[in-house]
């Protein structure tokens, strides 16, 4: 039976529940298909990047003056939304009190005190924009190292002859359609891996682990809709995007991104879903990548939640004050990690440990962790998403409906 790919995964992903809750040592054995997919969605993040960004900037010309302008906006764009969700975040954690009666003794410190030791600081994050090897930055799949390195190799392109330049912007277009179509062979895939991974997830952690949590859960889970709602929404209707067709451009790259819990994964179908949508193809490769470290709203709405419940579970008081304060730090230091595994665990187990709050609180979020993994990588999948769109609009540009015709992975999915 032949069917779209959106309805193809929406049936993994159920499929892949059932058999990680009834079956969980078939969902284990199956992981393996779930890592091969995101292996290949991965290895296609960096040439992208690279190749549209590069064609995005030298490809006109001299005009550096506008990606300035462009950049500019999107890091307005960007701290504005992410302070909204702390916003948000605070009010939700402060009205439901997840923390409240929670018992921390007997819980571990080991594992939250490793995690805080790798908290990523300021000055951390201006030395980890510069890649010392581009190499080494593409093999671990440093977005925000490639799209600095890209810019400065794009810049560099502009002040070369037009032969040569000629020479190399052709073979970045090229490299850049090469994988655009490798991305639709890869996403006939998608619904195997991601109904696979959906099945181990199951299987490891079971569904029972959100009894005792399920309050911190729901938390950030209405934090986040409450977001989208207040926040998103309005965005959109303000600068006039379509919701409609955004919402059709968006629906697979945030199923994606929900059912495997990663940004890189949803990253290439993201880019070419937005192109799809009107949005030039220069204004995708500069927002979209650069959005992963800077527009984490979903993850900055996340630690906002966790950090409070921390410190409701240890039964420690924090004024108002002292809030604004801790998250202005954790929304400095949790830039530029989105690479790291667990990066939110990381930097949260870093700003408790600063803050003197109770850092064995982190061990038992790791037991939710992936259950709220899921929506706040999709909310940032969203959020980049939709920052395209906005600022396309301010760039003069009309996102319009996703033409039926839109080359992608949404033609069919064999099942």
């Amino acid at each position: 039976m032949r069917v779209g790919l959106t309805r193809a995964i929406l049936l993994a992903l159920i499929v892949g529940i059932a058999i990680g809750a009834f079956l969980p040592q078939v969902g284990i054995a199956i992981e393996p298909l779930g890592t091969v997919f995101l292996r290949m969605i991965k290895s296609l993040v960096v040439p992208l990047i690279f190749a549209t960004l590069v064609v995005g900037i030298a490809g006109h010309g001299d005009d550096i003056k506008g990606v300035g302008r462009m950049a500019v906006r999107s890091i307005v764009y960007f701290e504005v939304v992410t302070t909204l969700a702390l916003v948000v975040g605070l009010f939700v954690v402060d009205v439901m009190r997840p923390g409240a009666g929670i018992n921390l003794s007997g819980v571990s410190t080991e594992q939250g005190a490793e995690l805080a030791g790798k908290m990523t600081t300021v000055s951390g994050l201006i030395e980890h924009i510069v890649p010392q090897s581009i190499v080494d930055a593409a093999a671990h799949n440093e977005a925000l190292q490639i799209v600095f390195w890209a810019i400065l190799f794009a810049v560099a392109l502009t002040r070369v002859k037009p032969a040569p330049r000629a020479t190399m912007l052709h073979f970045c277009e090229s490299l850049a359609e090469v994988t655009f179509r490798m991305v639709d062979l890869v996403m006939l895939f998608a619904p195997i891996g991601i109904g696979a991974a959906m099945a181990a997830t199951i299987g490891h952690h079971g569904l029972g682990v959100l009894g005792s949590l399920g309050k911190l859960v729901l938390a950030i889970y209405i934090a986040l809709v409450i977001f989208t709602l207040l926040v998103l929404l309005p965005v959109a209707l303000f600068c006039r995007v379509p919701v409609g067709a955004f919402l059709k451009a968006v629906r697979e790259p945030a199923l994606i991104a929900f059912s495997t819990s990663t940004s890189e994964a949803a990253f290439p179908i993201s880019m070419e879903k937005m192109e799809a949508f009107g949005v030039p193809r220069r204004i995708v490769a500069f927002v979209l990548p650069t959005g992963y470290s800077f527009n984490l709203a979903g993850s900055t709405l996340y630690l906002a939640v966790t950090a409070l419940f921390a410190a409701q579970a240890g039964g420690i008081a924090m004024p108002v004050s002292r809030q604004l304060v801790m998250m202005l730090t954790l929304m400095l230091t949790s830039k530029g990690v989105a690479g790291v595994s667990r990066a939110g665990l990381v930097i949260l187990a870093g700003a408790l440990a600063e803050f003197g709050l109770p850092v064995q609180a982190v061990a038992l979020i790791l037991g939710v962790d992936v259950f709220m993994d899921m929506a706040r990588t999709t909310v940032n999948v969203v959020g980049n998403c939709l920052a395209c769109a906005v600022v396309a609009r301010w760039e003069g540009q009309e996102p319009q409906s996703v033409p039926d015709s839109a080359p992608s992975g949404d033609h069919v999915a064999s099942l």
